[in-house]
């Protein structure tokens, strides 16, 4: 079941909104509608949905309808039309008191402005969320300190806002949304009011937290950079229509039109694409029990002057050269001992900005790992060429 679910999501601000509706299920657009009664199609028809721990991210310019979209998600907003589902149940159709449970229960929501009351410390702050809820002093007290503690606050509870930097109290507003212990977060434009230096930290705990929380996150931002970082996938939004979703690569790689073409066309692909983007299988692997008879016999069949090491898990365990393959074979020594444990390796997620001086100097394939497993590896033409072709195929899809 998807944790949140959109279907045919309509928002018409204006005197008539239904009669605003029909004109714009008889196919008039919405500057028409404008024009001719004044009222303004705020979303027109959007649908998607987000699966337990995914990263979702809308993105659009200004007026594009993006913010609207995520207060209709949690109703702040009343719909005009449409349809939204939290753990499959339609929240448009629930009683102010049903509604009020859902936001409190399965809801948290970050916001640009940090919403900080000046007169209340940190702890209390974060705590405010179980307090309306009824949750006993010392409990509220224990859920918020770990979640202060979550954000990289420990030592600031009994600060006052006013005490803090912009992204100190951003951290404080996305620990008031972690206390409540919410599955599902929604986050307007959270960073949007940060110095570049404290967004990219931001940005960095937030996938941090994510991951060790696993959180479902509804995230809106007008930064493209920001949303094909952060998203396991983007919608993007036009005129209140969502044009497309897919992960960064699909948008990167398959734009659906012009107007995502033209917004992608500058994008810095190394800080987009990651290692298991530009990643291969090794043509040739050998395990440190098979000997260094048998790994010289696979790099002759295979043609390599050198073979990656596992054992019988898939863990990477080194780098074997034919040299040293020879040597041990002679000597009678057993594979570890002559293994090349200097190999650079990265996780999957790295993006390939962080790879492209290691890929110039080191001398062997960058290793790709997921928990000490060998997943691939990439050298540095598997780089440039992710970049240079990506880029190719971009200009030709524009032109």
């Amino acid at each position: 079941m998807n944790k949140i679910e959109v279907n045919n999501m309509t928002k018409i601000f204006g005197s008539h909104p239904k009669q605003g509706l029909k004109r714009l299920n008889d196919g008039e657009q919405k500057e028409q509608i404008l024009e001719e009664t004044g009222m303004t199609v705020g979303v027109n028809q959007a649908s998607f949905d987000v699966k337990p721990g995914e990263f979702f991210v809308i993105m659009g310019l200004s007026g594009s309808g993006k913010s609207t979209l995520i207060r209709l998600v949690n109703r702040l907003m009343e719909p005009t039309s449409g349809e939204v589902y939290i753990d499959g149940d339609d929240i448009t159709t629930m009683n102010q008191s049903s509604l009020i449970q859902t936001r409190r229960k399965k809801l948290g929501m970050v916001f640009q402005k940090f919403g900080l009351f000046p007169h209340r410390t940190v702890l209390d702050n974060v705590g405010y969320g179980l307090e309306i809820q009824g949750i006993q002093k010392e409990e509220r007290k224990e859920k918020a300190q770990k979640s202060i503690e979550d954000v990289g606050l420990k030592g600031y509870e009994n600060s006052f806002p006013d005490q803090l930097s912009g992204g100190m109290q951003q951290r404080v507003g996305l620990a008031r949304a972690l206390a409540n212990d919410t599955d599902i977060l929604l986050m307007d434009e959270a960073f949007s009011a940060l110095d570049p230096l404290i967004r990219k930290e931001m940005q960095d705990e937030l996938l941090h937290l994510q991951k060790k929380l696993g959180k479902t996150i509804l995230f809106i931002t007008h930064d493209l950079d920001e949303a094909l970082k952060l998203g396991d996938r983007v919608a993007i939004m036009k005129d209140g229509r969502i044009v497309q979703v897919g992960t960064s690569e699909e948008i990167l790689e398959n734009p659906v039109n012009n107007y995502v073409s033209n917004f992608v066309k500058d994008v810095d692909r190394s800080k987009v694409l990651e290692a298991h983007h530009v990643m291969r299988k090794p043509e040739v692997l050998t395990t440190s029990k098979d000997g260094p008879r048998a790994a010289v016999r696979k790099m002759e069949e295979a043609g390599a002057s050198s073979i990656f090491v596992v054992d019988k898990q898939d863990n990477f365990k080194g780098l074997l050269t034919i040299d040293d393959a020879i040597e041990a074979y002679k000597n009678e020594f057993p594979l570890e001992n002559v293994l090349l444990e200097e190999v650079y390796s990265t996780a999957m997620n790295t993006p390939l900005n962080d790879l492209l001086g290691i890929a110039a100097e080191t001398k062997y394939p960058i290793v790709v790992l997921n928990e000490g497993k060998l997943e691939g590896i990439i050298s540095r033409v598997s780089i440039l060429s992710g970049l240079v072709l990506g880029k190719e195929k971009e200009e030709v899809d524009v032109s």
